[in-house]
């Protein structure tokens, strides 16, 4: 059989002996009932600080549990990402003259949370409840290239749309890797023809993505002839998907 990784072994003995007790536990004390040297104590309780595990008191400067710890298995309220985006979505709306969308996974498709108008008068419905098929969607090639559940690609029913829509795993998961690689996702005509999308994951701990922002546009609104983004556009869209989550580390 594998053997065991001690410094996980160490992680977890910490945490059994902070989750025992009421009080805060002092570093010595700590590294007594672990007996370990408090230099090695001190690395393990400050990695599980870091990724809100461990508290240290400013007062004091023991430890004790941290709500970290409560959140795993806890999925984003959606209403609380929708509060937090709301300001950000607005202004690329303001600044790129393009519809924003904002989205999660429900399974094979995107949830709409979010939806801003273009500021152009024209008009628009809102889409905000809308379910959007996952993998013909810049929201939903974001979402799944930075969550788990691309493991289940092969699960997806992958209707075609238009010639554009990835129709096999293959493809879909052609479109991950590279989504991955640069940091965003982008689709041109592969819902509807002639509109074009730019999404970036809106991610939390372990870079895991807890939703999506994406402008939605006319495809020569959104893309240059030789079907990049105009100039600027990732930047801002990926810069408003980095500020919301920084919004939510209080909350994850």
């Amino acid at each position: 059989m594998p053997r065991a990784i001690q410094s996980i072994e160490r992680a977890a003995a910490a945490l059994h002996v902070l989750g025992a007790v009421a009080e805060p536990v002092p570093l010595g004390e700590l590294a007594r009932i672990l007996d370990l040297p408090k230099t090695t104590t001190h690395g393990i309780v400050r990695t599980l600080c870091d990724v809100g595990f461990v508290e240290q008191q400013p007062e004091t400067g023991a430890y004790s549990l941290g709500t970290g710890l409560s959140a795993l298995g806890r999925h984003l309220d959606p209403h609380l990402l929708r509060s937090r985006v709301t300001n950000w979505a607005d202004g690329l709306a303001a600044r790129t003259g393009l519809e924003v969308q904002v989205g999660v996974l429900r399974g094979p498709s995107v949830e709409l949370i979010a939806h801003v108008f273009r500021p152009d008068g024209s008009p628009q419905r809102l889409r905000v409840g809308e379910l959007q098929p996952a993998h013909a969607t810049a929201l939903g090639h974001a979402l799944l290239a930075w969550s788990p559940s691309a493991a289940r690609i092969h699960e997806l029913e992958l209707t075609a749309y238009t010639p554009s829509t990835p129709t096999t795993g293959v493809a879909l998961a052609r479109a991950m890797r590279q989504a991955r690689r640069l940091g965003w996702a982008g689709v041109d005509g592969a819902l509807t023809p002639g509109t074009a999308g730019v999404a970036a994951p809106i991610c939390q701990h372990a870079g895991i993505g807890v939703g999506a922002i994406a402008v939605v546009g006319p495809r020569d609104r959104v893309l240059q002839a030789s079907g990049a983004p105009h100039d600027g556009l990732v930047e801002q869209v990926v810069g408003a998907a980095q500020a919301t989550a920084g919004t939510l580390r209080d909350v994850l």
